[in-house]
């Protein structure tokens, strides 16, 4: 078949990029993390300094070339994949995302990036909103307390001294922001198979989502 696309959706925490990785580099299908592109973006409003609520300050769009590929995010031709993991751009990152101007910008840009291909792209909105005719939609969700336990490990190996309970608040900040925007709300999209991954190690996660692709290929026939 010409295409075939995996939507991986699912709240801040909930393991969907390392666990679309993994998938990706096991079945050999492009990775897009959409999350990053966002980050990107909110890198370089941040950098520009401009007024982050308004839409119309968002001038630089046009001229802004935005390109993933091989788990990296460029911007303009320069590699930020670091640059966007920052504290600043985690905080913003929900703010930037809910304005529909971006939305529209990046929905396009992901959209053209899985045209004619294997993909299995993760986000917010990907089952609902950039890929809603996806062979396979997967809702990855977790309890709050273990998507905070995450995300402090991930800062802990950054050499970041972080309270679990500010953690706490940060995600459930994010959730309430990412499921209440007017533009592309976080959704359960139509479909879905959702997988609680509370109690699963990654390797689990990764298996059970193998799976269900290798069922729905075999039915679509690759």
């Amino acid at each position: 078949m010409s295409h075939f696309h995996v939507a991986i959706d699912g709240p801040a925490g909930s393991g969907k990029s390392t666990i679309s990785k993994k998938v990706s580099e096991e079945l050999g299908l492009i990775h897009i993390d959409t999350g990053a592109m966002y980050r990107a973006i909110t890198y370089l409003a941040l950098k520009q300094e401009i007024n982050l609520a308004n839409e119309d300050a968002y001038l630089f769009l046009e001229d802004t070339k935005i390109d993933y590929h091989d788990d990296k995010i460029f911007l303009n031709g320069e590699d930020v994949t670091d640059l966007i993991r920052s504290d600043q751009v985690t905080k913003n990152v929900s703010l930037v995302s809910s304005l529909p101007k971006v939305r529209r910008y990046l929905v396009k840009i992901q959209q053209e990036s899985a045209k004619g291909k294997r993909v299995i792209m993760d986000g917010r909105d990907i089952g609902s909103v950039v890929l809603p005719n996806a062979n396979l939609k997967i809702f990855l969700t977790a309890h709050v307390h273990e998507r905070a336990k995450r995300r402090m490990r991930e800062l802990q190996l950054k050499g970041l001294d972080i309270d679990l309970n500010a953690v706490i608040k940060d995600i459930e900040v994010r959730d309430e922001k990412d499921s209440t925007r007017k533009d592309s709300p976080l959704i359960i999209p139509k479909d879905a198979i959702i997988v609680d991954t509370t109690h699963y190690t990654i390797d689990d996660t990764v298996n059970r989502i193998k799976k269900e692709i290798l069922k729905k290929e075999a039915y679509y026939g690759r």
